[in-house]
């Protein structure tokens, strides 16, 4: 049974199915397969598993060296959701195996990185809900979005610069979701600030998120908004408009709540924005990210060593993706990425640009696909030189 039959009417709760399903949209990932379910004799408890696997080959060419064959399992994960004595109280957990999924090097002194999501909702009313624990935050679309929802084989280089990834807090949820009507969300979160397994804080900074998420013409089906891809083919034209802004209070970490360590603790802020439109097969996506460090100044000195500096990876950049899905389950996709990096840390990081091309073939949705890819990079520097690159990759994602 999935988690998304919930037996409501077993705890005489008033949440209806419908309702249930919504809160189960607010955890940290969508999923088409219903995976591997189980409920106790007397509704007290219900849980369902779910696992998927990308495996993936590529070539990569970068300008004056020799070209590399690389291939390896990309992601493997492992994820249980469901609820225990009431319906109303949800459960996430998700794990990850694969080494490049691990979130880098395995280091002395690190956490390691096998716990992605590990979070509790409870589900106040039809519309509101507020979750405990570690996972995604209400950041942009293609984060939140899954990975294994995606209709190329990884997100953008914007996506990789400025997310704000996942963390440990609590968040609140305001869902309004209607299919023929205009319809919004809300969703907030107050947060550690350092990124998930973190366990060293040793200040009073935390993270302050806000969300606004507005569909003009109506809900997706399905809650479309968390896959890429007019995969169901909306019979009429559907558009989100979103936009997410963070303060992070002294944060840590050169990204926010990712990346190295800073020399000394920056507050940084974060804006982000996206739109999707879907219609009978078509679909395009456009998403905006800038991050900036207090004071405009996002240079860190070693306070041991004034001669060593790092920095908050400040700049902007912008994401256009657009995608047709055919009758027989091919999909063509294009796009593009630029990015600018904030001027005083041109001589450290250049500007990027990223051109794609896709081809992906649904055997079952998103669970169960094969993706074909061709990208080219270039990048920027700040003494006028030019580095280009580019990869083909294959990738086959199975999952339940």
């Amino acid at each position: 049974m999935s988690l998304l039959a919930l037996t409501a009417n077993a705890q005489k709760d008033t949440l209806t199915n419908r309702d249930l399903e919504q809160r189960i949209y607010s955890l940290p990932y969508y999923s088409y397969g219903k995976g591997l379910g189980f409920t106790s004799p007397d509704s007290i408890y219900q849980m369902n598993i779910r696992f998927r696997i990308q495996s993936r080959g590529s070539f990569n060419q970068e300008e004056g060296k020799d070209g590399v064959i690389d291939g390896g399992v990309r992601r493997t994960r492992l994820r249980f959701d469901g609820y225990v004595g009431n319906p109303r109280f949800t459960y996430a957990l998700q794990l990850s195996f694969a080494p490049g999924d691990l979130g880098g090097a395995v280091e002395d002194g690190e956490n390691l990185q096998i716990i992605r999501d590990a979070v509790v909702f409870y589900s106040i009313n039809t519309h509101w809900s507020i979750g405990f624990g570690q996972t995604k935050l209400p950041g942009n679309r293609q984060r939140v979005n899954s990975s294994g929802a995606l209709q190329l084989t990884d997100r953008t280089i914007n996506n990789a610069t400025f997310n704000i990834d996942r963390d440990f807090g609590v968040q609140v949820n305001y869902i309004n979701q209607r299919r023929d009507r205009f319809s919004y969300n809300f969703k907030g979160a107050i947060s550690q600030g350092e990124g998930r397994n973190f366990t060293k804080n040793d200040d009073m900074g935390l993270a302050y998120t806000g969300k606004v998420e507005l569909y003009p013409l109506g809900s997706f089906k399905k809650n479309g908004e968390y896959f890429e891809g007019d995969i169901l083919r909306e019979t009429s034209p559907k558009l989100m408009v979103s936009a997410a802004y963070q303060f992070n209070n002294k944060a840590k970490r050169n990204a926010a709540q990712l990346g190295e360590y800073l020399y000394e603790k920056k507050d940084i802020y974060t804006l982000l924005a996206d739109a999707m439109f879907k219609y009978n097969g078509f679909s395009a996506f456009a998403a905006y990210m800038n991050r900036s460090a207090g004071d405009d100044n996002p240079i860190a000195v070693n306070p041991d060593d004034p001669t060593k500096i790092n920095y908050v990876v400040a700049g902007q950049g912008m994401d256009l993706q657009s995608s047709y899905i055919f009758r027989n389950g091919y999909e063509i996709i294009g796009r593009y990425s630029w990015q600018e990096v904030n001027e005083k840390i041109k001589q450290y990081r250049p500007d990027a640009q990223q051109m794609t091309i896709g081809l992906t073939r649904y055997i079952w949705e998103h669970a169960f696909k094969i993706q074909g890819e061709l990208t080219y990079n270039k990048q920027d520097y700040f003494n006028n030189t030019t580095k280009n690159s580019w990869y083909g990759r294959f990738q086959i994602e199975i999952g339940i």
